[in-house]
């Protein structure tokens, strides 16, 4: 199987997705988009990963290869790939599928409870409990696509997952694939420059529940097995 990567900022990476992919023996390929790397043959592809990052979805202008990356979700979601957005991801899938991109109220940065929602109709989610504490990191968030299944919800961001195509297609607002380190190199990233809010851990509070990364890391090897069990 060939997984394609979309990465947008060096300290976002795959995490324990690419622990998962190796041991599942896929071949896994980037596009680097800060290196201005191209895009693959659609044809070469089988799963398409959109990872997050510090952009927004309508700032074509500062990141014109947006457009290409649209164009591309869109058409991998319309040949069929199985494709997973997170954060930044689920919020480019949402465009595409028609659906709206917003800012939030309030940024949601932390340690904070998801709550799932309509599991009996979503394969995807076999295996994870009902609430899970999730680290989030993200100020816009996006509206439901039509004909998606609406799958999360927090108290900071209502719509925080929804699936697609028969659970083919899955966006997540939180970040269950940051390991341990990925989450203190975010927090070296953006040390001493964030704002306080409702919904923001101080980073102390964040580096204490680092712990949590690791049964989060379980969950997405459980929804990446349920993933790749669909036809």
């Amino acid at each position: 199987m060939r997984l394609h990567v979309f990465q947008h900022i060096w300290f976002e990476d795959l995490g324990v997705i690419q622990d998962w992919a190796h041991d599942n023996g896929f071949n896994i390929t980037r596009t680097v988009f800060y290196k201005n790397e191209s895009l693959p043959d659609i044809d070469d592809i089988d799963w398409l990963i959109v990872l997050g990052g510090p952009m927004n979805i309508y700032e074509e202008d500062k990141y014109p290869w947006l457009k290409q990356e649209k164009q591309f979700i869109k058409k991998a979601i319309k040949e069929g790939k199985k494709v997973l957005g997170i954060c930044l991801g689920a919020q480019l899938i949402a465009d595409a599928l028609g659906a709206k991109v917003f800012q939030c109220k309030d940024k949601e940065i932390g340690w904070f409870l998801v709550r799932f929602k309509n599991i009996k109709e979503s394969s995807i989610l076999k295996g994870i409990p009902k609430q899970v504490t999730a680290f989030h990191w993200h100020q816009d968030t996006f509206e439901i696509p039509a004909d998606a299944v609406h799958l999360a919800q927090s108290d900071a961001c209502y719509n925080q997952a929804f699936s697609y195509n028969c659970d083919k297609v899955i966006g997540f607002q939180f970040h269950f694939e940051f390991k341990q380190e990925n989450i203190k190199r975010l927090l070296e990233q953006y040390s001493g420059k964030i704002d306080s809010g409702p919904y923001i851990q101080h980073f102390e509070g964040i580096n204490s529940g680092c712990h949590n990364a690791v049964l989060n890391n379980d969950f997405m090897r459980i929804i990446l097995s349920n993933l790749k069990g669909i036809d």
